[in-house]
C-alpha cells in the first residue's frame, strides 16, 4: 500500500479537477453552439428540419449518457478512427449538452408571446431578422438562469467519462483509492470538490433568476 498523506490526496485530486473543468467548458461551449443551430433549425418553417431536430433531441435525451460515451469511444473505432478518451468524451458530452440546451432554449422562445412574431412580420422583417432583433433578445432574458443552471448537470456528467479511461476527478479518485485503500477519505474529498464546483453556479443561477424577474416586473 502506498502511503499518501491527506495533502497528497487533495493535491492529486485538484490536478484532476482541472480536466473536469476543462471538459465541462468544452461540452458547454460546444453544446451551446450546436444547440443554437438546432434551435434555429427547429424554428424554421420547414417541417423536415423541425422533425429532424426533434428526433435528434429525443435520441440524446432518451438514451443514457453512459451509452453515448461508449458509442463515441468504441463506435468510432469500428470505422477505423483512432479515438482518444479526450475526443470521445468531448464529442459525447457536446452532443448530449446540445440536445438539452436546444430544448431549454426552445421553451424560452415559446414563452415569447406570438404577438411579438406578428409585430415583427408587420415590420416586414424576414425570419432571420425576426429572430435576431425581436425574439431572441427577449428569450435570452428567460434563458440565462436555466442555461447557467444546466452547467451544473454538465459538470456532474463529466464523472461518467471515467468509464472510457478519461482521467478526471472521479477517475482520479478511483485510482488514488486503489493505491491507498482509503475510499471514504478519497471519495469524501471528491464529493467536496464537486460541491465546490457546482454550488456557486447553482447560487449564481438562482440570483440571476431573481434579478431578471425583478427587472421584468
Amino acid at each position: 500500500m502506498v502511503e499518501f498523506s491527506t495533502w497528497d490526496i487533495v493535491r492529486n485530486l485538484l490536478l484532476a479537477a482541472r480536466w473536469t473543468v476543462l471538459l465541462s467548458l468544452i461540452a458547454f461551449v460546444g453544446g451551446g453552439l450546436v444547440g443554437l443551430a438546432l434551435l434555429v433549425a427547429r424554428l424554421t418553417p420547414s417541417p423536415w428540419a423541425r422533425r429532424a431536430v426533434g428526433a435528434y433531441v429525443q435520441l440524446f435525451q432518451g438514451t443514457p449518457l453512459l451509452m453515448q460515451l461508449f458509442l463515441a469511444y468504441f463506435g468510432l473505432a469500428l470505422f477505423g478512427i483512432d479515438t482518444s478518451p479526450w475526443v470521445a468524451a468531448g464529442i459525447a458530452l457536446t452532443l448530449y449538452t446540445s440536445a438539452f440546451l436546444a430544448e431549454i432554449w426552445r421553451g424560452c422562445v415559446d414563452a415569447i408571446p406570438r404577438g411579438q412574431w406578428e409585430a415583427a412580420r408587420s415590420l416586414a422583417l424576414n425570419f432571420r431578422e425576426q429572430l435576431r432583433h425581436v425574439v431572441l433578445p427577449q428569450a435570452l432574458r428567460i434563458a440565462v438562469p436555466p442555461t447557467v443552471g444546466f452547467l451544473v448537470q454538465v459538470i456532474k456528467g463529466t464523472a461518467l467519462a471515467s468509464v472510457i479511461g478519461f482521467v478526471e476527478l472521479t477517475k482520479a479518485g478511483t485510482m488514488i483509492t486503489n493505491a491507498t485503500f482509503k475510499p471514504f477519505v478519497v471519495y469524501s474529498f471528491v464529493a467536496l470538490m464537486y460541491f465546490a464546483l457546482c454550488y456557486p453556479i447553482s447560487l449564481y443561477a438562482k440570483r440571476l433568476e431573481r434579478k431578471l424577474n425583478a427587472a421584468h416586473r
